[in-house]
């Protein structure tokens, strides 16, 4: 066993003396000393992440500092820093032991009846408080602080009212009342109230039964009240309706009275004002007569004078036209007898020209070339069908095939 135990121990300080003296042995201490310092801080936890919505108050144990952390990760020394959470949601808070009449925690009234009322409180915590405030605010505001406050104050106020106010006639005021209160005391601690609202109210049985033939008692206490308030109405109404109807009737007989007195007296003086009327009308008829005599006689003197005038004027257009047309025979006849003589003395010092004139006259397509005519012949000779016989003065005579020649010429041209 010695022997054992001391091989053992020669073992160890052989593998102690390894590591610190030999390079890979140093290496592997260096390897484990930092897989031991990462595990630790990995088991240690020294960051935190704040969510959104939240702030962090980190408070250092040492130095008591206190820093807020606002939304994403931060560093977090374990038994060094000591982190807070808080909501900046807005939060709220229903007393659930108190909705109804027969929870364990029930209101009281001032008759010392127990009632449910249900309750809903909106508040957030003041992000500007937080921080200043950290030190003695718990970690949850909510169920340490803020509940206990609203409870107090919901219990004192109800406990001032009778069950019919809570019920019905005060129920703005105690609420009114509520948050005027109750806005003061949450902001000592860095809380905002947002609103207070008060919802159903839950009354013992007994009292709810007493309480509905209350009403049913005083609903028809108040409708005979009203009935016989209705029916003194009516009787009124009736007698202001019969005396209505009197003074109607009078009123009516009057305006008929005095509307025939207007009438007459309207007819009288409008028959004084008709009479001159009439007698204008008479006269005004009879100025018009004359002036419709007048008229058509002035009218059928201008007619009469218009028709002498249009006879007068249609016998001298006449007149001129008859000496128009015998100056315009008789200018044509001297221009026509004029214009034979100047022809007659042009052909007499020209007689080509009557045979050019027809050669014209034949066609537009035909050029012609005035020659000196055969002797007894005419240009137009061969159109006739008159024999050429006789030749140019001094031409000799064509032969056969030259006669033929000009024939089928004649008749190509042709």
């Amino acid at each position: 066993m010695v022997s054992l135990a001391g091989e053992a121990a020669r073992g160890m300080v052989s593998r102690g003396r390894w590591l610190i003296y030999a390079q890979r042995g140093r290496r592997v201490m260096a390897g484990l000393a930092v897989t031991g310092v990462v595990a630790g801080t990995v088991a240690a936890r020294p960051i935190c992440m704040i969510e959104p919505g939240e702030v962090g108050i980190r408070v250092n144990r040492l130095t008591g500092n206190v820093s807020e952390l606002n939304e994403g990760w931060s560093l977090l020394l374990p038994e060094v820093h000591r982190l807070s959470r808080y909501s900046l949601k807005d939060q709220t808070y229903q007393p659930s032991r108190s909705a109804r009449a027969s929870d364990p925690a029930p209101f009281q009234s001032v008759e010392g009846l127990s009632i449910g009322v249900e309750v809903n409180i909106r508040y957030l915590l003041d992000a500007e408080k937080i921080r200043t405030l950290a030190a003695r605010l718990p970690e949850n505001v909510g169920q340490e602080i803020i509940e206990p406050v609203i409870d107090g104050v919901l219990r004192r106020h109800f406990a001032q009212h009778t069950v019919r106010e809570i019920f019905s006639t005060q129920r703005v005021q105690i609420q009114k009342d509520l948050t005027a209160e109750l806005t003061p005391l949450l902001a000592a601690d860095g809380v905002i109230l947002r609103s207070v609202t008060l919802g159903n109210v839950d009354l013992p049985h007994q009292y709810r039964t007493g309480m509905e033939a209350l009403l049913a008692e005083e609903l028809n206490a108040e409708k005979m009240r009203y009935t016989l308030d209705l029916k003194d109405k009516q009787v009124k109404q009736s007698a202001l309706e019969a005396e209505a109807d009197k003074v109607r009737r009078e009123k009516a007989a009057e305006a008929a009275g005095n509307e025939e007195i207007i009438a007459a007296r309207a007819r009288a003086e409008a028959m004084r004002h008709v009479l001159p009327f009439k007698e204008k009308e008479i006269e005004q008829r009879r100025l018009e007569a004359e002036a419709a005599k007048v008229s058509r006689l002035t009218q059928a003197t201008a007619e009469a004078e218009a028709h002498r005038i249009e006879a007068a004027g249609e016998a001298d257009a006449r007149r001129k036209l008859a000496e128009s047309d015998a100056y315009r025979v008789e200018v044509t006849g001297k221009a026509a007898s004029e214009q034979l003589a100047r022809d007659a003395e042009l052909i007499s010092r020209n007689p080509l020209l009557i045979q050019k004139t027809l050669a014209d006259k034949l066609s537009d397509k035909i050029q012609v070339i005035i020659a000196p005519p055969q002797a007894g012949g005419f240009i137009a000779g061969n159109l006739l069908g008159q024999p050429q016989t006789a030749g140019y003065a001094g031409a000799p005579k064509p032969s056969s095939e030259a006669v033929a020649s000009t024939g089928e010429m004649s008749s190509q041209e042709e």
